[in-house]
């Protein structure tokens, strides 16, 4: 019994969000990321430009409020050859409209590195992400995001050093 008031209070609620819409699209851009390692490294640690590309769906809560979530694949980490490692994300941010143009939201990220051969780095990391969106048109738009690593991207089974990832992105996207 517990279990179907559960699911029709789930059915309910999805029903409403998806009465009210969502939309689709993709985005892409440039990343400008960085690792940052305790204690401090004694080595250059330069910051690596790289790119995303992903899609995403945006479910709308109300007409300001709504559930972002996103697959996209991010190169990331370091200039060093040997600090570099890609991902597939998954961001999901809460996302509030100022205006008929303007969106700012906020989440939660989980990555999955996906060079199997990275030896000393973690399969999964999860950060803190942060943005803004800027629609051009009715489904053009401009983007800018940050997260920070809330984990350390190291094997702490290969290393005693910790090092947490920072990354900028700016992109552009298209709803459909």
């Amino acid at each position: 019994m517990k279990s179907l008031v559960l699911s029709l209070v789930f059915l309910g609620f999805f029903s409403t969000v998806m009465a009210q819409g969502s939309q689709y699209g993709v985005r892409a851009g440039i990343n400008n990321s960085n690792v940052d390692f305790e204690p401090d490294a004694t080595f250059k640690n330069l910051h690596r430009n790289g790119f995303f590309f992903g899609g995403f769906v945006d479910w709308r809560l109300s007409d300001e409020l709504s559930l972002l979530t996103e697959l996209q694949y991010s190169a990331e980490g370091a200039k060093d050859t040997d600090l570099r490692a890609d991902y597939i994300q998954s961001p999901i941010m809460l996302r509030f409209g100022l205006g008929d143009n303007f969106t700012l939201g906020a989440g939660a990220m989980l990555s999955l590195k996906t060079w199997k051969d990275r030896d000393g780095f973690s399969t999964f990391t999860y950060s803190a992400v942060g943005g803004a969106e800027y629609m051009i048109t009715d489904t053009f738009f401009v983007d800018a995001r940050a997260h920070y690593g809330l984990s350390n991207i190291l094997d702490e089974d290969l290393t005693d050093l910790e090092a947490k990832q920072l990354v900028f992105q700016v992109g552009v996207g298209l709803k459909m």
